[in-house]
């Protein structure tokens, strides 16, 4: 038992000491990492110390020499103002000077004036006098006085002057008699020969085939309301005989002619003939017509090997297709006429494709509405400086006709290319002419009336047809300007036999159900 105690008492003493053993290593270590953390942290905060001061230096380097910069830019603009200050200052003193200089000019101007304005004074009295004597030595040589001195003057120059006036007439109303008297020989031989041509109706009209006869009734409509709708829309007039087959529409304008024509067709086509339907198809064809004359201007420029040409002389190249001119074709002349002048050009070693621009382009005049102020050739040549032509094809354009002055030769090749173009036997028919200036003066005249809408010379110029808009144009006002268009055309135009007016005041209410 007591060996057992002491063994015990031997081990707890060995478990103690390893116990403080074991303590005392623990103790050492953390002493040691401690010391080890300090030394690191120390080391950490003078290098951080380090980065802080020496970015501090950086930044006060950075702030100094942006300072020192803006300094000198200051500094610079400074320079500069004192520079324009200076620059002002030194043109202020010449300006200055100059002020000086006027005031010293005018002063001797001045002075000079006052000086002459005594001298003229002083010559004035003298003159004065000088008369005063003459006039006296007049009168006491002639015995009359001054008065009866002017009358008789007078009297003798009057008759003198009645006689020069009365031999002046004279010879004026010789020479007029002889040049009316050669006027009227050239008018009435022209007219003798324009006369001399074939009937034009043909060149006015369009037929259009209908399947069987009764289609005249659905054409004309109820009470004729189809056929006035269609006249309306169209500005055409519309011809149902007893000819089998066929209709006739006519009108002096070929474009319009040529929308009725095809709109015709459509509504015969299509079966549905009333009003409404007629504006709708009329519409369309009229859009459809657009766009030909567009693809018509573009084609012919093509096959004439011209580029760059604008789109507006292009539509208006396309118009020309509808155009005639003494019964041609203006679209076939002035593709005639660009072919003989870039013929001409080459035979003479110039420049075929300017030949044949200033040839095709010189009747686009006649491609303008008639309300275009000017000739034709002048409102041609303004077309196509507006479309950015070269002065040489705008010069050909405007001098075609001679009107105005030709210098360039290429205006010399068309004058003479056009002129052997409408020369040609069979080529032109007067009278064709003519009558579509004189239709196209009674719309242009109706049109001239304000709330007029749109105006048709039809019935081949017999009646006008004047459509207003009811909201600017009362009943009574309606009246009062068919009186007034009618009394125009009587006094202003000159036409064969009687001419109806008729003015339209139509009013619609529509509406429409959801």
């Amino acid at each position: 038992m007591l060996e057992f105690l002491g063994v015990a008492a031997a081990g707890l003493a060995v478990g103690y000491l390893a116990r403080r053993i074991q303590d005392a290593l623990v103790a050492g270590k953390t002493r040691e990492a401690l010391r080890k953390l300090q030394e690191g942290a120390r080391a950490e905060a003078a290098r951080t110390k380090a980065e802080m001061e020496l970015a501090v230096r950086e930044e006060a380097a950075k702030k100094a020499a942006q300072f020192e910069e803006e300094v000198e830019r200051r500094k610079r603009d400074l320079r500069e103002e004192e520079k324009k200050h200076e620059k002002r200052a030194k043109g202020l003193e010449k300006k200055e000077s100059q002020v000086e200089e006027k005031e010293k000019e005018a002063a001797r101007l001045e002075a000079s004036l006052a000086e002459r304005e005594r001298g003229t004074a002083e010559r004035e009295k003298e003159i004065d006098g000088v008369l005063a004597r003459e006039r006296e030595t007049l009168e006491r040589i002639s015995g009359l006085k001054e008065a009866e001195a002017r009358s008789a003057l007078l009297s003798r120059l009057e008759k003198d002057l009645e006689n020069d006036s009365a031999s002046l007439v004279q010879k004026a109303l010789e020479k007029a008699k002889s040049e009316v008297e050669e006027k009227a020989r050239d008018i009435l031989a022209l007219s003798i020969q324009r006369t001399a041509v074939e009937h034009t109706a043909e060149s006015v009209v369009s037929t259009v085939d209908i399947p069987n006869d009764e289609m005249k009734g659905r054409i004309i409509g109820r009470e004729g309301r189809n056929i006035r709708a269609f006249e309306k829309a169209t500005g055409i007039d519309v011809v149902v005989d007893d000819t089998p087959g066929v209709i006739v529409v006519s009108g002096f304008d070929s474009i319009r002619r040529e929308v009725a024509k095809r709109a015709m067709e459509k509504l015969i086509v299509d079966g549905r003939i009333h009003p409404a339907r007629i504006e709708e198809v009329v519409k369309n064809t009229q859009d459809e017509i657009e766009e030909i004359l567009k693809e018509t201007g573009k084609q012919v420029c093509y096959d004439a090997n011209i580029h760059g040409l604008h789109q507006k002389l292009q539509y208006y190249l396309g118009r020309l297709k509808f155009r005639t001119s003494h019964g041609q074709n203006v679209l076939a002349h002035s593709i005639e006429v660009a072919d003989l002048s870039g013929a001409l050009a080459g035979e003479l070693g110039l420049k075929t494709h300017i030949a044949r621009r200033c040839g095709l382009l010189h009747d686009v005049g006649k491609a303008l509405d008639q309300d275009a102020e000017g000739s034709h050739a002048h409102a041609g040549a303004d077309l196509a400086r507006r479309c950015n032509e070269k002065e040489v094809v705008v010069e050909a354009i405007a001098g075609h006709h001679g009107e105005t002055e030709t210098t360039s030769i290429y205006g010399i090749l068309v004058q003479v290319a056009n002129e052997v173009s409408k020369s040609r036997p069979g080529a032109r028919k007067e009278s064709l002419e003519h009558f579509v200036k004189r239709m196209e003066n009674l719309e242009q005249m109706a049109k001239g009336y304000e709330g007029v809408e749109q105006a048709y010379a039809v019935m081949a110029g017999r009646e006008v047809r004047v459509i207003v808009d009811p909201n600017k144009v009362s009943d009574a006002r309606a009246y009062r300007l068919c009186r007034e268009l009618a009394q125009r055309i009587e006094n202003e135009l000159t036409f064969p036999a009687e001419i109806r007016v008729t003015v339209l005041r139509e009013s619609r209410i529509i509406e429409y159900v959801k």
